[in-house]
């Protein structure tokens, strides 16, 4: 697998599968969801990110809006990645795909499909569209324990 995801075409289909149908892509009515709005200044993404905490624990997570092909692609993995984590496994992905996105070294095994956008950091444009969702359900994680 983890040849195949140098792979800039499988990377790519990555990318597009979870564009065209993405992941978790509906807004919950249950009042026990926390969300997020987040909006970019610099690109149409406008999306909201939900999230049920229980225990400590994620378990659900799902997200709406108006947003670009790498919006849409990143939160839907990311939604998928960190359901079922416990909020602390939650924040060491996020910090890895965060390390990823920066250009450090990070766990390309943990991160899974996430590793799609490796290379997003070189285009300073696109940051924003790949770290939108992170962004939002980073801050619920901040807020669920303030």
């Amino acid at each position: 697998m983890a040849d195949l995801l140098k792979d800039p075409m499988v990377l790519r289909s990555i990318i597009m599968d979870h564009y065209e149908y993405p992941r978790n892509h509906e807004l919950s009515d249950d009042s026990t969801y926390v969300q997020k709005h987040m909006a970019s200044e610099s690109c149409i993404d406008d999306i909201t990110v939900q999230a049920k905490l229980t225990e400590g624990k994620i378990e659900d997570i799902c997200f709406d809006g108006i947003a670009c092909t790498i919006s849409t692609a990143s939160t839907s993995i990311m939604s998928e990645l960190l359901k079922g984590k416990s909020k602390e496994e939650a924040r060491y992905i996020i910090n890895q795909y965060f390390a990823m996105i920066d250009g450090r070294e990070y766990d390309a095994d943990l991160l899974q499909e996430a590793v799609a956008f490796q290379t997003v950091g070189k285009q300073a444009n696109r940051i924003k569209c790949a770290t939108i969702g992170w962004n939002a359900i980073q801050a619920i994680l901040d807020e669920s324990e303030e």
